[in-house]
């Protein structure tokens, strides 16, 4: 199967560490993966702030540069969210942007359910609690497709994270604007990361794990993030 990495904006630009795993696991399982030089950000920053105009360049460049793969695998719920449910509003009626609009997965939900994979031999010792985040979560509906991969990494104990389906607090811009409301939910995440035991955080988002990673960090907290891809390329 012919497979495209959309790597996102956060990422390629914070975290290309779970962009190339994710090269490795599909790779691993079969597929022929290409990375697209000429993809730019997918308009997700644009439409949610309101500039749905300013974005549309960047949908139709979105459509044009990923066309033609078998599949679109994103190693983010957000950005695939976004490119899946808002593309095919935004552009009504052009063949293009439907096509990619049905070919973009998240990593997780690609394996589990176009792969028909849930065990990718990977190895990865230590206690691990799973963020599900809101775009997956509420818009994708992921449901436990990351968690039925999870579960089959060989010495890693998978424990429970209360109020999992909280919202950590991110939001993209929401953060930045209402950020006293922002650091009082990344407060509650991080207590019910402490009340887990969890060595390591996960999520299927960088982006989410950019803003629980920086309360960990600011807070002294041995607790780190580690991305699903790289749980799922490693081998130990």
């Amino acid at each position: 199967m012919r497979v495209a990495l959309f790597i996102t904006c956060v990422s390629d630009t914070l975290f290309p560490e779970a962009g190339r795993a994710a090269v490795e696991v599909l790779e691993r399982l079969g597929c022929e993966v290409e990375f697209p030089l000429e993809q730019t950000c997918c308009g997700q920053m644009h439409v949610n702030a309101g500039y749905e105009e300013e974005a549309m360049p960047l949908v139709g460049r979105f459509a044009r540069v990923f066309d033609g793969f078998d599949a679109i695998v994103c190693p983010s719920g957000s950005c695939a969210a976004m490119v899946r449910e808002q593309y095919p509003r935004l552009a009504p009626g052009d063949p293009a942007v439907a096509r990619a609009a049905g070919r973009v997965f998240e990593l997780s939900e690609f394996i589990v359910e176009r792969l028909g994979v849930e065990d990718v031999g990977a190895v990865f010792p230590a206690r691990v609690a799973y963020h599900p985040t809101c775009h997956s979560l509420r818009l994708l509906r992921l449901g436990d497709a990351p968690l039925r991969l999870l579960r089959n990494v060989r010495e890693l104990d998978l424990v429970e994270l209360p109020e999992a389906t909280t919202c950590c607090g991110f939001g993209g811009t929401f953060a930045v604007k209402n950020a006293e409301t922002s650091g009082a939910m990344l407060a509650d995440k991080l207590r019910c990361l402490r009340d887990s035991g969890a060595e390591v955080c996960t999520a299927v988002d960088n982006s989410c794990l950019l803003h629980i990673g920086g309360g960990l960090s600011r807070e002294g907290d041995a607790v780190r993030t580690v991305h699903v891809a790289e749980i799922l390329a490693s081998r130990g």
